[in-house]
């Protein structure tokens, strides 16, 4: 329970609305239980006498007491619907925005369908515990041992009664519970990876056609849904199991007091009145005294959705603003050096070991290199997506570290290879929040792109949205508004890793002679899958062992390094490479 005492934090600026919500519940309660005393008052009054001039009175009272409840119950959801459903919207909101600051490393290493669960079900779990669970748990132990307490005033024999069937009902609650709790974490985790298999099998749908492998994915959706169905039958068990005793020993408390009772009323030492009442106020009781194990499994349940929701949220985030961010010198010249640049992952691989490399104002570096050599890892460097593990890197003579993360990716932009669009509009794709760029920039790097003329050509322009993933639009159009959405906000420095991947020929030679009139104006890192790529390039870094292997034009490593032309006969077998 020590993990739902984080939640204090959220629900302590609404702590008056949901204090108010268990006062009315607490209230409409107890209003429910007087009815019993009036009912004795009733029978053992004006029925046992034969006064029935102050009968309609009395049901009056059971009337007011009636419509009290009521209204209470009603005043009570009105109280607790605003403040839970603000504490969950302010809970899914910090772990978005800390999903959002956390590392590349981290999302590497999670599964989707696993953050989505706690984003989304956990919370829901969460919201319905303070909204009704914490609540009543509270209020119905109280009004347990009012009732109690009530039935021993009309009959200590009768309540007796009540409390030898009511104490193992808690004890077995309890072992059950904690049973239940166990099955509740890992249906919870199991949800995570069912929810994880679909999102995959949908995003990947193409490929799963194109392959023929959909009954495959097909068959280990299957295998992950029984593994879920068996666990949630194993709730199931253990909550008809629970409820099984919840309802027999009620009963057999409601049983034993209706013997006694009747030998008490012929003996003459209870009256009718008071054993009705008795009854009515055990059977008032078995709400409380049903629902204590259904609370305690919610509990568990919230408890279980906590810790998740916190497995995420006390992840530290290593890529951090510093304490005095340091300002760019203005204006931003764009001088990019990287310097005994070290990098490797959190297994203890190095990838890279020492680069130190030097990329002058307004020019274009390719980086090429064998797959797997790091190419992609130094370019997430360059704008932390990562953090360096050794060395640094500057811009304009500042460490990276040292710059506010903003001000950092205000001056350098990144294209992927392997393009991300959102389910939005072509000009909120392309401009997103942080650039601020109106209609003029986006048409501009729209241009540049050489993706103009397709967007023109959408239905609704600028304002077409692309689908989920940008799936309605081909590879190459993908691509080219990547590449616009880099170029949109005017960066310093531009990283791109081989953002012409998925052009055809035309298309290509295109974006290319775009692209060279970028390329005079910023500060660029090219990495380059292909020769065409290259000779955008004033010059071309190695990249080898971990380390920059060589530097110069292309023209002199091509006359220098055998590893360089090997590199480029294996690039694209399908292009001419241009030698002087």
């Amino acid at each position: 329970m020590a993990t739902l005492g984080r939640l204090w934090p959220y629900v302590r600026p609404h702590r008056t609305a949901l204090l108010g919500s268990a006062i009315a519940a607490l209230l409409a309660m107890l209003s429910g239980l007087t009815v019993p005393l009036i009912i004795q008052r009733i029978i053992d009054g004006p029925v046992a006498r034969g006064e029935l001039a102050s009968l309609p009175w009395l049901i009056g009272l059971v009337l007011l007491l009636g419509v009290t409840e009521a209204s209470l119950f009603y005043v009570r959801r009105k109280l607790n619907i605003r403040p839970t459903t603000a504490i969950e919207a302010r809970m899914r909101a910090d772990i978005y925005h800390h999903l959002q600051r956390l590392p590349v490393a981290f999302h590497d290493g999670w599964q989707s369908g696993q953050l989505l669960s706690r984003a989304v079900n956990d919370l829901a779990t969460l919201r319905r515990f303070i909204a009704f669970a914490a609540i009543f748990l509270v209020v119905n132990s109280l009004v347990l041992v009012i009732g109690v307490g009530t039935l021993m005033v009309l009959s200590p024999t009768l309540g007796l009664v009540l409390v030898c069937c009511g104490t193992p009902l808690m004890a077995l609650s309890y072992l059950f519970e904690t049973k239940y709790k166990v099955i509740a974490r890992r249906a919870q985790d199991q949800s995570g990876d069912l929810a994880t298999t679909v999102e995959e099998s949908v995003l990947g749908i193409r490929v799963l056609k194109a392959f023929g492998r959909g009954s495959h994915l097909a068959r280990a959706f299957a295998a992950e849904a029984r593994e879920l169905r068996h666990t949630e039958l194993a709730k199931a068990r253990t909550m008809a199991m629970l409820w099984g005793v919840l309802v027999a020993l009620p009963e057999l408390a409601i049983a034993g007091e209706i013997l006694l009772g009747g030998l008490g009323i012929a003996d003459g030492s209870l009256t009718v009145g008071t054993l009705v009442a008795a009854i009515t106020v055990s059977t008032y009781l078995r709400w409380p005294f049903d629902s204590i194990g259904w609370l305690l499994a919610e509990t568990n349940m919230a408890a279980s959705a906590c810790e998740r929701y916190w497995e995420v949220r006390d992840v530290v985030n290593t890529i951090t603003d510093p304490a005095r961010p340091t300002p760019l010198p203005v204006p931003v010249h764009g001088h990019l050096r990287l310097e005994d640049v070290r990098f490797g992952y959190g297994d203890g691989r190095e990838v890279l070991n020492g680069v130190t490399l030097e990329v002058r104002p307004g020019e274009t570096v390719a980086l090429v290199g064998a797959t797997g050599c790091g190419k992609s890892a130094l370019t997430a460097l360059v704008p932390r997506l990562a953090d360096v593990t050794g060395g640094r890197i500057t811009v304009d003579g500042v460490d990276i570290r040292d710059l506010a993360l903003v001000d950092l990716r205000r001056v350098v932009a990144i294209a992927f290879e392997e393009p991300v669009l959102f389910s939005a509009s072509v000009r909120e794709n392309v401009a997103l929040d942080g650039t601020h760029a109106d209609d003029a920039d986006i048409r501009r790097a729209l241009h540049v792109a050489q993706a103009e003329e397709f967007v023109d050509a959408l239905p609704w322009g600028l304002d077409t949205r692309v689908g989920e993933q940008g799936l309605s639009l081909s590879g190459g159009q993908r691509q080219r508004l990547a590449l616009a959405r880099a170029v949109v906000g005017r960066p310093a420095v531009l990283v791109l890793d081989d953002p012409l991947s998925a052009l055809d020929v035309h298309t290509e030679r295109e974006v290319e002679r775009a692209l060279r009139e970028v390329l005079r104006e910023v500060t660029s890192l090219v990495v380059a899958h292909r020769p065409s790529t290259v000779q955008l390039a004033d010059r071309v870094a190695l990249l080898s062992g971990g380390r920059i292997a060589m530097v110069g034009t292309h023209s002199e490593l091509l006359a220098n390094s055998s590893e360089y032309r090997h590199l480029l006969s294996t690039m694209d077998k399908n292009k001419e490479v241009a030698v002087p």
